[in-house]
């Protein structure tokens, strides 16, 4: 499931396809923003981000006559998400911290051990830049002790809760059920 804009393959097509991966791409602009004062090779990185977000907004957005309710609830959905997603990724930043600070590890010593020798790529890693892989996920879980819910978002996105919900409908399996938990974004 992805739950975050891998900033690399957005540059890499050049552009943004949904309201989601736009709302994603608004907050690593924000992120890229800070970072590339530490980093200054982020700010090319930033500079062609933004390009890619004015291109969407002047495609999806510039026609104010065209945008339908659909076309704002969608966006008002994919903010949500998209926040939800950020707030996760920060306490997700804060409970790694707190663990390597417990046990005397830098930020970029514990690069080393995932196997990331560049402290700017261990930082774009924790601040969401750039999205863990499943193997530094199950090392961080197993090495730092932290729970698999604090790594990994167990939240449905809204297309896959509504695949799941009508799903469960035409199977006609009354007994199956997910909790209104299971599909909120609380």
């Amino acid at each position: 499931m992805k739950t975050q804009l891998d900033i690399n393959k957005i540059i890499k097509t050049g552009t943004i396809t949904n309201e989601l991966d736009f709302e994603r791409a608004l907050i690593a602009d924000r992120k890229l923003r800070v970072l590339s004062k530490e980093n200054s090779s982020l700010k090319s990185i930033r500079k062609e981000l933004r390009n890619i977000i004015a291109n969407y907004e002047n495609k999806n957005w510039s026609n104010i006559s065209s945008i339908s309710e659909k076309k704002l609830k969608e966006s008002d959905t994919a903010e949500l998400v998209a926040e939800k997603e950020r707030v996760f990724i920060e306490n997700r930043k804060s409970i790694i911290k707190l663990r390597l600070k417990k046990h005397a590890i830098n930020q970029q010593e514990f690069g080393i051990i995932l196997g990331h020798n560049s402290k700017s790529y261990m930082s774009e890693l924790m601040n969401g830049i750039c999205p863990f892989s499943l193997t530094d996920l199950i090392v961080i879980n197993r090495l730092l002790k932290i729970d698999l819910t604090d790594l990994i978002p167990t939240f449905l996105p809204q297309n896959q809760r509504l695949k799941v919900r009508k799903s469960i409908e035409r199977l006609g399996k009354p007994n199956l059920k997910l909790s209104k938990k299971d599909f909120s974004f609380a």
